[in-house]
């Protein structure tokens, strides 16, 4: 089994909904932390786990950040994690696969499948084995009782209900530590 540790400051998770129904408004989540544990000859043995810190969103406009913080939307002071638990793996590794899992907003855990896409492997400068992916899904924010939303005059809604997610993450294998024989 080898572990690998995300690489916070290579890795991000970006979003984009529909805003008025006329254009998209972007954003992401700046903090998050995670680990794989896989055995690469057997994709089933594996554990995934990401943690973001929902209060690190980022639209580059603060009023409506700390509107998406509050009771309204993601209410990030009684659920300050959206976490990803990864469940399954069918597909190529080394290319593109399917990554099924539980995903947890605001408090509702519902299963998402990302689609995900191998971006290769290397050392970097300083001897770690680096590994990058990039991942994609949607999912509708009502089923995670986020409902918020106003309706408009010429009809329609102000935010829409499907989320597209994105993904990149870069890990470093973790070197494991070895025994040594007499040592506490």
């Amino acid at each position: 089994m080898t572990t690998w540790q995300i690489d916070p400051a290579h890795s991000h998770v970006e979003f984009a909904v529909r805003h008025l129904m006329i254009s998209t408004v972007r954003g992401r989540f700046g903090a998050l932390a995670g680990s794989v544990t896989l055995d690469e000859n057997d994709p089933a043995a594996f554990a995934l786990s990401i943690a973001i810190d929902a209060a690190s969103i980022d639209t580059r406009e603060e009023r409506r950040d700390a509107h998406l913080r509050s009771a309204d939307f993601l209410e990030t002071s009684r659920y300050p994690v959206i976490a990803f638990d990864g469940s399954g793996i069918s597909g190529d590794m080394a290319g593109s696969f399917q990554l099924r899992g539980n995903l947890t907003i605001h408090g509702v855990t519902k299963p998402v499948t990302l689609e995900v896409t191998s971006e290769g492997r290397g050392n970097d400068p300083w001897g770690n084995e680096r590994a990058g992916y990039s991942a994609k899904a949607r999912i509708r924010r009502s089923e995670f009782g986020l409902t918020w939303n106003q309706l408009l005059e010429a009809g329609g809604v102000t935010v829409g209900d499907d989320i597209n997610i994105t993904i990149d993450v870069e890990l470093v294998r973790q070197v494991e530590a070895i025994a040594v024989a007499g040592s506490a």
